[in-house]
């Protein structure tokens, strides 16, 4: 640490995140080392402060916590791989999208290099960061946690997950797949009502109120997996729905609207109830998921 206390950080990768993520170190008082394959991006956070160098063997150099937010697993090897000797007694926090399988290689990679290794995903967009709005799932090195704290603390919520550096990733595209499930929906709804002229900013009050009303539906799936009871208490079961769901897509296609976001969960009810699970609640397709 600085004699203020202020961890001092080297940031790999100046996009819209990255540079957002300096900007909140730069706010709190962490000195902040900055790279970037294309040195123009970089005149911003320099201007407000952070030592910016040239090539990555002086970033790593500069700082034991290197925090990398880059394209990819694979923009990172090809920024690492050439120098990766500089990463020996490293604390490398990799902030970058990708897969569960991508992060557990990446950490054993680092750690065959002698670098403790953190991975990251971040549930926010650039302007969130450093916001109470913003939170960030972490998983893998504990001590690198624990070493660079202050400096994560800036970028919002520190949710840790535990030593397996997948688990950080496996929550970060779980909680994507719920948000694109729900734009897909979303976006159905909007191209269905506006196929009779209905404005969207007229029907968006509807929608919000529908799917706030149907909210509760994540608690009680979450019971019902947890359980392993798909049949208690049903109100709705699949059966019924299996056989009311091909009027969302007659009526798509009566609207001249293409339903190819809805489709894939028809197959799904109807295999569960042939299966002899009519009775069950919808939440019992999850079973038709798992290999």
């Amino acid at each position: 640490m600085t004699e203020h206390g202020r961890t001092p950080v080297t940031v790999l990768g100046l996009g819209a995140m990255g540079t957002a993520l300096v900007e909140a170190l730069l706010a709190a008082g962490h000195p902040v080392t900055a790279w970037n394959r294309t040195p123009g991006r970089a005149e911003g956070v320099a201007a407000k402060g952070a030592s910016v160098v040239s090539t990555v063997s002086e970033a790593l150099a500069a700082n034991k916590i290197v925090i990398a937010c880059l394209l990819d697993y694979d923009s990172v090897h090809e920024v690492l791989d050439p120098v990766a000797a500089g990463l020996e007694g490293r604390q490398l926090i990799n902030l970058t999208n990708g897969t569960p399988g991508q992060a557990r290689e990446m950490s054993a990679w680092a750690g065959q290099l002698g670098a403790e290794y953190l991975d990251g995903g971040i549930m926010a967009v650039p302007p969130m960061i450093g916001t109470p709005a913003a939170f960030i799932f972490y998983s893998g090195s504990g001590s690198v946690l624990g070493h660079a704290r202050s400096a994560l603390d800036t970028f919002g919520g520190v949710k840790y997950l535990g030593v397996d550096p997948g688990l950080a990733p496996l929550h970060d595209i779980a909680l994507l797949s719920g948000m694109y499930g729900n734009f897909m929906g979303v976006i159905q709804a909007f191209a269905l009502v506006g196929s009779a002229g209905v404005k969207a900013r007229e029907f968006a009050p509807l929608l919000r109120d529908w799917l706030a009303a149907m909210g509760g539906f994540l608690d009680r799936a979450a019971e019902q997996i947890d359980d392993g009871d798909y049949v208690t208490g049903v109100v709705s079961n699949i059966a019924m729905q299996a056989g009311a769901y091909p009027n969302l897509l007659k009526a798509a296609e009566e609207q001249g609207i293409s339903a190819e976001l809805l489709t894939p969960l028809q197959p799904l009810m109807d295999k569960r109830v042939a299966a002899g699970h009519g009775a069950e609640d919808l939440i019992g397709v999850i079973e038709l998921l798992k290999k």
